[in-house]
């Protein structure tokens, strides 16, 4: 079957293909795909020390416009998933924190993005996972280049 096929439709078939089984995982807990890619960003940047999240950081990581980043966060507060209150620094910016809900949720985001990793290539040996995700790191280098 993909033999033959463009390299960009084999990317784009990959890419909805994983998505859907993430979307499947978010569904699970209520939430969209992008609202979990989202928490994912809160709760790391949360780990990593940093002193307050904003808005901007998350539109800067998620590359989203700021009116579709504003719907995302009124949805995840709405749901209990993170508070937004006005920072301490800058009155004009809301300082993002996860909720005890989502605290930490970057761990379980990272586990099932293996798993559907894993799956997704079942058929490969452990060698062939490293040199294909080593490849992907390359691409990914010379995109940001």
């Amino acid at each position: 079957m993909a033999i033959g096929m463009p390299f960009g439709l084999k990317i784009a078939i990959i890419n909805r293909a994983f998505r859907k089984r993430m979307d499947e995982k978010a569904a699970a807990m209520g939430l969209t795909s992008v609202q979990l890619r989202v928490l994912g960003s809160v709760s790391r940047l949360e780990a990593s020390g940093q002193s307050e999240i904003h808005q901007n950081d998350l539109e800067r990581i998620e590359q989203v416009t700021h009116p579709a980043m504003t719907k995302l966060l009124q949805k995840l507060e709405s749901k209990g998933f993170i508070k937004c209150v006005p920072s301490a620094s800058d009155r004009r910016y809301k300082k993002i924190t996860s909720t005890e809900k989502s605290s930490e949720i970057y761990k379980l985001i990272l586990a099932q993005d293996e798993e559907v990793f894993n799956e997704l290539c079942k058929d490969l040996s452990a060698e062939q996972k490293q040199i294909f995700l080593q490849s992907v790191g390359l691409i990914l280098h010379n995109i940001s280049n």
